[in-house]
């Protein structure tokens, strides 16, 4: 089931539908294309018809900001939970684990990979590049991915970079399970740690990343964040 935030699709799926959807594809060689939207993703959405496209394209849609799921429940639109991009690609490489699944980290680097590899295992790893090539070489790219027989990706480059590649090259990828996953990689790598949960619960991990990376951050979230509120009181109004 879907409902729809800001003219953005929206699965109402927990945590736990979402992995078991996904490994159920994968056993049966399905394609499935996930994402995970956030306030901010959202307010770009409407500005960019590139990533609006590559978002609504998808097979599943999550919410990961805590200020999705509270605009939902405000809207009349209740979603079950948040299902962060990170907790969802741990949860998802943990399965790879158990199932002896490949995985492809595209946007990794060597470090990101070891850490990976020491804490599952280097059998799980099918392949990794870094994130840096442009629009000339993303063909190649994808093939690479494809040419790795991994049954899962995940992309950690910036957006909408990671959600227009997926979108426009996933039959070429042709991997079962495609994912972007934003700052995964650095919190994987000890790069970046996460908010303390009792802030992840309350809402507040914008503010934690505001304070580890102040100067790329704080513009962002202020003015997207105050763009959302707008948006969502607006859209509130304007149904009464």
């Amino acid at each position: 089931m879907r409902v729809e935030i800001l003219n953005c699709p929206i699965d109402t799926m927990d945590m736990n539908a979402t992995v078991s959807s996904i490994d159920d594809a994968i056993q049966k060689n399905r394609r499935v294309h996930h994402v995970v939207v956030n306030a901010a993703k959202l307010v770009n959405m409407r500005r960019d018809e590139r990533l609006r496209d590559s978002v609504i394209n998808c097979d599943i849609i999550n919410a990961d900001g805590q200020s999705v799921v509270w605009a939902a429940k405000f809207l009349g639109k209740p979603l079950k939970e948040r299902v962060a991009g990170i907790d969802l690609m741990t949860a998802l490489v943990e399965l790879a684990q158990r199932r002896k699944y490949k995985i492809f980290l595209l946007g990794a680097e060597e470090k990101i990979v070891r850490a990976v590899t020491e804490k599952y295992g280097a059998e799980i790893v099918a392949g990794y590049r870094n994130g840096y090539f442009d629009e000339e070489e993303a063909a190649a790219v994808a093939e690479q991915i494809a040419a790795s027989r991994a049954q899962m990706l995940f992309v950690a480059v910036s957006s909408p970079k990671k959600e227009i590649f997926l979108n426009r090259y996933k039959d070429t990828i042709d991997a079962p399970f495609i994912m972007g996953v934003g700052g995964a990689f650095d919190v994987i790598a000890g790069k970046v740690t996460r908010a303390p949960r009792w802030m992840q619960k309350s809402g507040l991990e914008w503010l934690y990343r505001v304070i580890q990376e102040p100067r790329r951050m704080w513009k962002r979230y202020l003015v997207t964040n105050s763009v959302f509120i707008y948006l969502v009181l607006k859209e509130k109004f304007a149904r009464k």
